[in-house]
């Protein structure tokens, strides 16, 4: 069976062009925020927007793509503490918190921080499969609500990134309102 042109291994050139492509979006995000152009982070990794497209067809995935080391570094950490003792709402509420924290990476990141997360990278990919992990741990533990959707977790990431940008005393305090509503009586 052929492989998918996503699934062959890229060019020497091409890796480069890639790796360059996302060492300036992360500069150009940086800087002026997820809805910079793609024309400046094209013109910035020398190389053109035809280029830029076929490595990343859309901003969402260059974003995933540009966040993804993060993700993966956030879901080995937590992957790294689970046979540590503690509360798994805790646990959960913590792995909800460096979420918001990481969908603070770039102004404006939040608003796309869902569609980032099932772009299907390897770090979003482990960021999901983490949060899966520990909502169906304090789902057994029943401290959370049997009904709870990984999907509820991702809308209460975004609402709160939204909300709390660059406070982490606002993120902890919207967090634990929301795990209010969401534990078992």
């Amino acid at each position: 069976m052929e492989k998918r042109p996503e699934e062959r291994p890229l060019r020497a050139d091409a890796a480069r062009n890639r790796a360059r492509l996302l060492t300036a979006a992360h500069e150009v995000f940086s800087e002026r925020g997820a809805d910079a152009s793609f024309e400046d982070i094209a013109r910035h990794a020398k190389v053109g927007i035809g280029t830029l497209y076929r490595h990343f067809p859309s901003r969402e995935a260059l974003l995933a793509a540009s966040c993804d080391e993060r993700l993966l570094e956030l879901a080995r950490a937590s992957q790294s503490r689970e046979g540590e003792e503690g509360d798994a709402a805790e646990a959960l509420a913590s792995y909800i918190e460096q979420l918001v924290t990481s969908a603070g990476l770039y102004r404006g990141l939040a608003t796309s921080i869902g569609v980032v997360l099932r772009s299907g990278t390897p770090g979003c990919h482990a960021t999901m499969h983490e949060g899966e992990r520990l909502l169906a741990r304090a789902k057994r533990e029943r401290v959370i609500k049997r009904d709870v959707l990984l999907a509820d977790v991702v809308c209460i990431v975004t609402a709160v990134a939204l909300a709390a940008t660059g406070d982490p005393a606002r993120i902890r305090r919207l967090i634990a309102m929301f795990f209010d509503g969401m534990r078992c009586a």
